[in-house]
Order: structure tokens, then C-alpha cells, then sequence
């Protein structure tokens, strides 16, 4: 034991440590169909991969040696096992991945289906049981009328059983459609009941076939119908996901049905009111003067471009960013910074919605704050939760105003009541002594004070440890104690 502790950090890190699996949550029987490990190992033979990151969420991980060990068994392969991600389990944790230098992912549990790019991907869902007769009869309670235009939505985890409820329904149903799950990139592995597409186009709606593509989800409508034309089915349990169907698609009708109570109900959640606290939020983003970007996802496609487009957008209406990147997030963490007005989150779809209501300031996402500061977009029953829509190319892009042509406009604060301005600041404002500087924007109105994070820093009581560069006197090191703490080598034995 002793010399494990005092081995240098490079030893331990190569160190290798056997573990006996003495008690996994799936019979041994059953792991191979709940992990899918032969088509794990044909993908990961096929890509000729030699390091493998395994991803399990916190729920599975008491399988995850099991799964690891059967992988190594059968693969001239590596596996690693990525335990706690640094965002959200449902996204792919390409950065963990990467620090241990992996050739590919697989993904078990469910996922958010954002697009990854980075290694070669494999979606592995768990297989969560329903039953099939029981959903179609709470399903022909919703909905009497068999003429209705339905389409069933589902959790990733339920896709196995989706086959087997549409062959029940279908013969009653003939207007009922059920979606498909589908990824994207062509390092996206496809098996099963999952589709890839190679590229982007089913991030826009194609008039021509009525087919949508959203969240990772794809359906065709009737020629000539609209999406709000028809209304949802959801199968899963309350969440994120179903939040993040009708908060998208909040002109359509939801019931749903939770396969671990077996009951089916009709969503009495109230949508407008949902949008109206969303929309508060936006107000409070104009009142702010000063932005935090957090940065939620470091593996979703295009995350970088829409930091860049938020701090360009925050910019233009008068307001100073600044970026955070600090895992997932909590009510202590974001109270550091009480200097921030406001928030915006950078992140899956699933994960943009933040309850807020617990933290010092409001967390907003991407098209809130486009709401706030573009004067361009204006609030409407459009709610976009995928940010890569906001880029120029989504069909949901609006470009910037020019303001400083336009001259500063203001309006009102249904908060406050004060009136509030927008002046375009300058990518590098020219700082007085005192941390700040002084805009003049024109004849009529006042002048704007800037301040810089350094002001805001100088006049907090307590502002971290202090440095004392140059007052330490620089001392020679020395070798330190060795051992444990609880017995150092050169403190002896004692009876």
C-alpha cells in the first residue's frame, strides 16, 4: 500500500487496478440485449478503433464494468468508461473522451440526438419495457375520433416498441404517423430502428415532401397540411424532451402516455402560460446591462459559432458580455458573479430550458436573448430551443440591425417602467483611471457609463487572494515528507 502512495503520478496513472465485477443491475444474460455488445463490437471493428469511450449515464453505470469487460473480451480494443459528463448526460461527452485519447464513442441511455462531430459515434439506447396493448388502449381513449391527424412522438428509449404499436393502431388510424429517429453526420453509426442523416438538410422544413426533421425526430405530413393541423401523442415520462416538444410546437395539442404508471393523460400544463414566464424573461434580458454567456456543450455542432453571434448580437444592443465555461451548473456557482444582470445558456435543446427560478439571476437561452437585443426578431408563437436555427443558413436566422445608422432607440420597461436605450458599443472602449469610460451618444440625451469587469472587481470588499507578485522571496525547494498521512516514513512506528 505504501508504495502505491508514494509511486510518482505518471505510475499511477498507468497503473492498472483489476476489478471484479460482483454485481451488475441486468442478469448476465441479458446484457448482451440491453447493450447491444455484438454490434457494438462489429462498430468498433469497423472503424478499426483501438481506444473506446464508453458513456454511461449515472443509472447505468452499475453495468458499465460488465459491459467494459465483455467489450475487451471480444475486441482487440481499449474501452474506457466515462462516468459523470461535464454537461448533460443526454449530449455526447466528446472532450472526456478526447482526454483519453479515444477513436470513437458509444452512447448508452437516452439521448438528445444533437449533432457531434468531433469521433466516430454509436447510439446505444436502453430498452425501457412498455407495454404495447396498455398504450393503445389509453391511446384510443385520447383520441375517440379515428379520424384524427395524430403523431407519436417518443422517448429514445421506447423506439424498439414503436413498430408493434403502429401495427395495432394503424388499421384503426389511418391518419396517424409515427416518427423517426435519425442523426446526423456520417460518423454517426446506424443500427436498428435508427436512421443517419448525412448532411444538414433536415434542419429545414422541405415544402415539397411536408417533411420535418427536429430534435432528431422525422415526419411527413399530408401535402398541403401544416404541422399544426395535427396533434401529438407523446410516449415517455414527464420531462425535459416532452418539455421541449411543446414548448417547439406550442400550437399543437399533446396527450401522453408514461410507460411506468401506464396511465395516459392529456398535457394540462398551460403552454401560454409557460411562454408568458419565457417571455418575462426577455424582459429582464433588455433591462440588463451586462451579459454572461455560459457555455453548456462543448460537443454539440456549432457551439462556437453561436458564442461568436451572441456576443456580436449582446454588442450591438449596448450591452458588455462576458463568456463562462464552467460544467454543469448550479445555484453557488452563478452566485460568484453577482456583477451579471442576466444569463444566457449555451446548450442542447433538452437542456437550454433552465428552471431559473431557483438561481440569483434569470437564465435565458439564445432566442430569448435574440428577442432582447435584435430588433429584427420580434416575440411570436415561434419558439426556437435548437440554437443552430439562429445561425445565418437556419430557418429561423434574422440578421442584425444596423443601429448605429438608425441612431438609439428607446422604448420602455414593462419592468421598471424607466426608459431604457440601445448604443452600439465599441469593440475596444478607451477606459478612464477609473475603469470606466464615458459614450456620448448625442445632443439629446444623457451620456452612458461603461464599466469594465476591472471597476466591478476594484469595488468589492473581497476580491480573492492576494497575489504579492514580487514580495515573495523565491526559496530553493525541498524534498517533502513520503508515506501517508497517517503514518509518514520517517516518523516511525508507535505502539
Amino acid at each position: 500500500m505504501a508504495d502505491a502512495f508514494s509511486s510518482s503520478s505518471e505510475t499511477v496513472i498507468q497503473r492498472a487496478v483489476d476489478v471484479t465485477v460482483t454485481k451488475t443491475n441486468a442478469p448476465p444474460e441479458k446484457l448482451e440485449e440491453l447493450y447491444q455488445i455484438e454490434k457494438t463490437c462489429d462498430f468498433i471493428n469497423e472503424h478499426q478503433c483501438q481506444k473506446v469511450a464508453l458513456q454511461f449515464p449515472d443509472e447505468l453505470l452499475v453495468d458499465s464494468v460488465a459491459v467494459a469487460a465483455e467489450i475487451e473480451r471480444r475486441c482487440n480494443a481499449k474501452p474506457f468508461i466515462l462516468g459523470d459528463t461535464s454537461y448533460g448526460s443526454c449530449c455526447v461527452d466528446e472532450v472526456a473522451a478526447e482526454h483519453v485519447g479515444a477513436d470513437c464513442i458509444v452512447h448508452y441511455g437516452r439521448a438528445c440526438l444533437s449533432p457531434s462531430k468531433r469521433l466516430p459515434l454509436m447510439y446505444v439506447f436502453e430498452r425501457r419495457p412498455v407495454d404495447v396493448e396498455q398504450c393503445a388502449s389509453a391511446f384510443r381513449e385520447l383520441y375517440p375520433n379515428t379520424q384524427s391527424q395524430i403523431i407519436i412522438l417518443y422517448d429514445v428509449n421506447y423506439v424498439h416498441a414503436i413498430s408493434d404499436l403502429l401495427t395495432l393502431l394503424s388499421p384503426e388510424y389511418p391518419n396517424l404517423l409515427a416518427s423517426d429517429l435519425v442523426v446526423e453526420g456520417e460518423q454517426c453509426y446506424c443500427h436498428g430502428q435508427i436512421k443517419r442523416r448525412p448532411n444538414d438538410t433536415c434542419l429545414s422544413e422541405q415544402d415539397s415532401s411536408q417533411v420535418i426533421c427536429q430534435f432528431g425526430r422525422q415526419f411527413s405530413l399530408k401535402r398541403g397540411s401544416s404541422i399544426t393541423d395535427y396533434s401529438m401523442f407523446y410516449i415517455g415520462q414527464e420531462g425535459a424532451t416532452l418539455r421541449n416538444f411543446m414548448m417547439t410546437w406550442n400550437r399543437c395539442s399533446f396527450c401522453s402516455f408514461d410507460p411506468v404508471t401506464m396511465t395516459g393523460r392529456t398535457e394540462s400544463v398551460s403552454i401560454n402560460r409557460a411562454l408568458m414566464k419565457r417571455y418575462y424573461a426577455i424582459e429582464r434580458a433588455k433591462d440588463a446591462s451586462v451579459v454572461g454567456i455560459l457555455v453548456g456543450t462543448l460537443g454539440v455542432a456549432d457551439y462556437l459559432a453561436i458564442i461568436q453571434q451572441l456576443k456580436e448580437t449582446v454588442r450591438t444592443a449596448g450591452k458588455k458580455s462576458y463568456m463562462f465555461a464552467m460544467g454543469k451548473l448550479n445555484v453557488p456557482k452563478l452566485a460568484n458573479f453577482l456583477e451579471i444582470d442576466i444569463f444566457v445558456l449555451i446548450s442542447c435543446p433538452e437542456n437550454s430550458l433552465l428552471d431559473s427560478s431557483e438561481f440569483y439571476k434569470p437564465v435565458v437561452t439564445p432566442f430569448e436573448m435574440e428577442v432582447a437585443c435584435n430588433k429584427n426578431r420580434e416575440w411570436s408563437e415561434e419558439y426556437v430551443t435548437d440554437f443552430r436555427h439562429l445561425l445565418p443558413g437556419g430557418r429561423s436566422h434574422v440578421p442584425l440591425t444596423d443601429q448605429q445608422e438608425e441612431g438609439d432607440a428607446t422604448d420602455m420597461s414593462l419592468i421598471t417602467g424607466a426608459l431604457r436605450s440601445r448604443c452600439v458599443l465599441s469593440s475596444e472602449p478607451a477606459e478612464s483611471s477609473h475603469g470606466s469610460s464615458v459614450v456620448l451618444r448625442n445632443q439629446s440625451m444623457t451620456v452612458a457609463n461603461t464599466v469594465s469587469a476591472a471597476s466591478l472587481l476594484a469595488e468589492r470588499s473581497w476580491r480573492g487572494l492576494e497575489q504579492k507578485l514580487g514580495e515573495t522571496s523565491v526559496m530553493k525547494a525541498v524534498e517533502g515528507r513520503r508515506g501517508i498521512a497517517i503514518a509518514y516514513e520517517e516518523e516511525g512506528t508507535y505502539s
